[in-house]
């Protein structure tokens, strides 16, 4: 597992107005640094007439960080911004936070507590979430095992991404990695030692506050 274990769920677009300045926060989850600077010079191409489009990004276990001011007081805009994504324990974050300046001056902290309002106020729009191990495994059943395997899994925390209904019933299903071996026996059980389960792939998941498991 990643040391950062963080991030967000969704991509979002929120916005704000303080004192007649219009701040727009815009953020992604990426992969790396490449990706980071791809979706913000989006948003810069998306807004190109605005005041400032400043940004900040964290990746590579929270090693690979970056800010820019665009334009605003040194300090008062990049700065906050990545300080509100350290501060969640985020990793593999991008946010852009577009300004429209409206004519009043908000001083130097006015502009620090603007730009991190707008960056929090994207991180929670956007759902922070902890990355996690998952296992994705294929389950091949029988009609009359299915009703009693598929109540099974409602009742668990995991994510039933497929159901095909041939000569049997094949489900792909997503479970945390923790819980699998939990999983495998009960279903071995269901099936009177029949062991109908094979793994297809392990990989990052992401769960909320609660471990719920979260469907991407």
């Amino acid at each position: 597992m990643k040391r950062q274990d963080y991030t967000v769920l969704n991509q979002v677009e929120v916005s704000f107005e303080e004192r007649k300045s219009l701040f727009i926060c815009n953020i992604k989850r990426i992969s790396d640094e490449k990706e980071a600077m791809d979706f913000i010079n989006s948003i810069r191409e998306k807004y190109k007439d605005a005041t400032h489009n400043v940004f900040a990004y964290i990746t590579n276990n929270g090693i690979s960080m970056r800010y820019s001011d665009d334009g605003e007081p040194q300090g008062t805009a990049g700065p906050p911004v990545l300080e509100v994504l350290k501060r969640e324990g985020l990793n593999d974050v991008a946010v852009v936070v577009t300004r429209y300046f409206g004519g009043i001056l908000l001083g130097a902290g006015g502009l620090v507590r603007a730009y991190g309002a707008s960056c929090k106020q994207g991180v929670d729009a956007a759902k922070k979430v902890k990355r996690v191990e998952g296992i994705l495994f294929k389950l091949v059943c029988p009609y009359d095992r299915y009703g009693k395997i598929n109540n099974y899994f409602q009742s668990r925390n995991v994510v039933i991404r497929e159901t095909e209904f041939l000569e049997s019933i094949t489900m792909k299903i997503l479970c945390i990695k923790k819980d699998f071996e939990k999983i495998h026996g009960d279903i071995i059980e269901m099936m009177n030692g029949n062991d109908i389960i094979s793994i297809q792939e392990e990989l990052l998941c992401f769960v909320d506050d609660n471990e719920v498991l979260m469907e991407v």
